[in-house]
């Protein structure tokens, strides 16, 4: 069965590729290679934060490269994982790059099976098969080469793939994989993920279920993450974390804001600038949770 073009493609056509560099400051080459790969996804994970403001506003979060890079872009916004993949295969399509994203399930050390609610993307460079994770919020800071237990150590930051074992899929020929990251809180299974293409259509239907279901965290509580190569910034709810990784060993430093602090500290450490009615509402809802919780 064969399917139209443009619904296998990741619209790189529609991408303002000057404006998306100039944003993510990426001065390189564009071509196709190891060494473009690698600094593409730095600047990217580096310049762009992770954060569900939409969602909390009462805005629906859209997909799409058109609609991605008008807040992530030209409002110089952040997004979840599904627009962060969004955007960067668009990028990686004007590159040139062979690639396939990839849809990931989240545990976090969980042992249970939860659903497909991340994403990623197989890139091919340099010979060899890379995972681009672009947009969980906590890097990694540039691709990691998909070959089974290489620890690639990164700023403070330490991640491996570990491939595991049959039972997890049940498929003959179906490579399922896993990513370890580790840093000053430690060592976490974050997500697993099979050797499988995802589509547009497939996210579109993950970020329906993140941004409306009572069940995603997302719909319950700001989010947002901020991540370079010896800091990691956190913002749950009104709950900031925020860990420097040195070499691995580091420091974590937590305390509970203010609702009206919030708005600063996205401008600050977030690199996230609302407008007066945006900044307004959000303290209005930090406050609705703070009484509700009293």
């Amino acid at each position: 069965m064969a399917y139209p073009s443009e619904d296998l493609g990741w619209q790189g056509d529609l991408l303002d590729l000057d404006a998306y560099l100039e944003r993510i400051g990426y001065e390189g080459d564009r071509a196709p290679t190891l060494e473009a790969l690698r600094a593409l996804q730095l600047a990217h994970v580096t310049a762009m934060p992770f954060e569900n403001l939409e969602i909390v506003l009462g805005r629906p979060v859209l997909l799409g490269v058109e609609a991605v890079q008008e807040k992530m872009v030209r409002h110089r916004r952040g997004g979840y994982c599904f627009e962060h993949t969004e955007l960067f295969a668009a990028a990686l399509e004007r590159f040139g790059f062979t690639f396939a994203p990839l849809a990931a399930r989240v545990s976090m050390g969980a042992e249970k099976l939860l659903p497909a609610t991340h994403a990623v993307a197989l890139v091919e460079a340099g010979g060899e098969r890379w995972i681009c994770d672009v947009g969980f919020g906590a890097g990694p800071l540039e691709p990691l080469p998909l070959t089974d237990g290489v620890r690639s150590r990164q700023g403070g930051w330490a991640y491996e793939l570990h491939r595991l074992g049959p039972e997890l899929g049940g498929l003959t020929g179906v490579e399922h994989w896993e990513l370890v990251q580790e840093g000053p809180r430690g060592r976490v299974r974050r997500h697993t993920f099979p050797i499988a293409p995802a589509y547009r259509i497939d996210y579109d239907l993950g970020n329906y279920y993140i941004s409306t279901s009572l069940r995603s965290p997302f719909t319950r509580r700001i989010f947002c993450q901020r991540y370079g190569p010896d800091f990691h910034h956190e913002l749950d709810g009104a709950r900031l974390i925020s860990t420097l990784a040195d070499g691995g060993a580091g420091s974590v430093e937590e305390r509970v804001l203010e609702p009206g602090e919030v708005p600063k500290i996205l401008a600050t450490l977030f690199g996230i600038e609302l407008d007066a009615a945006d900044a307004a509402a959000l303290v209005s809802h930090l406050e609705d949770r703070l009484e509700g919780s009293s």
